[in-house]
């Protein structure tokens, strides 16, 4: 490190400190586009089309008939619900830990699997990185709620009767494209807790940080591309696609 470098970055940081917290950075912010390069993109792209397929029916089905649906996705909204909360938690207590960083960095000497050369502002700066993701981790379920309420908001709008026009099949798609907006943000909050277990591993080194890096984003894309539900889900799609051509 230069010198002017040396005087604004934490005691003990290094070039490998640098490259462990780019390289979850990098791959939790740019996981959907080169999902998109490896493959089919990631399996909520792929059901956008089931979700297309799913608002059609709805669209078919009078409104009374409809419950089933509004059941679905009152599901999903408790889910997001249900994240929102446990981050909200887990994130007062990292804050709680920053608050009282000098207690809590004297706590963890005593532990066999951390650095035990990291100096306090090393160690202050690895808990504000665990603190910035589970923030962002719940700005996107608080924003897949909001998308939530849209797509309720959307779907409230629908007519009663049938879909007999490209007006009310067009009202219907783009609902179908909100709420795949919405779970978009709810599978970047759940990814974000994957990456924050991977900065929890900066505490035993740079080197253990970039080796859980790879090794949970090998297993996210191994879930998305080649796990059987990712094959089922393939094929599901495939032969959507076919019966609507």
């Amino acid at each position: 490190m230069t010198a002017l470098a040396a005087e604004y970055l934490p005691l003990g940081f290094g070039f490998a400190h640098a490259a462990a917290i780019v390289l979850i950075l990098a791959l939790w912010g740019f996981y959907t586009p080169i999902l998109g390069l490896l493959g089919r993109g990631s399996l909520n792209s792929q059901l956008h089309s089931v979700r297309l397929r799913w608002f059609e029916v709805h669209q078919d089905t009078d409104r009374e008939h409809r419950v089933f649906d509004a059941i679905l996705l009152g599901h999903i909204s408790n889910s997001i619900s249900y994240f929102g909360s446990g981050t909200l938690l887990v994130l007062a207590g990292l804050v709680g830990a920053l608050a009282n960083v000098n207690n809590v960095f004297l706590l963890t000497r005593g532990l066999a699997f951390t650095d035990h050369s990291m100096s306090l502002q090393l160690f202050t700066l690895c808990v504000f990185l665990l603190t910035a993701i589970l923030a962002q981790c719940f700005f996107s379920f608080t924003y897949a709620l909001r998308k939530m309420a849209y797509t309720f908001a959307m779907l409230g709008g629908l007519q009663s009767t049938k879909a007999d026009s490209p007006q009310a099949r067009i009202m219907g798609e783009q609902s179908a494209v909100v709420l795949t907006e919405a779970v978009r943000s709810i599978n970047t909050g759940i990814r974000g807790y994957y990456y924050a277990v991977a900065a929890l591993f900066l505490f035993a080194g740079p080197w253990a940080c970039i080796a859980a890096t790879l090794v949970i984003t090998a297993l996210l894309y191994y879930r998305q591309l080649f796990s059987p539900t990712a094959v089922a889900i393939a094929r599901y799609v495939d032969v959507l696609k076919s019966v609507k051509g």
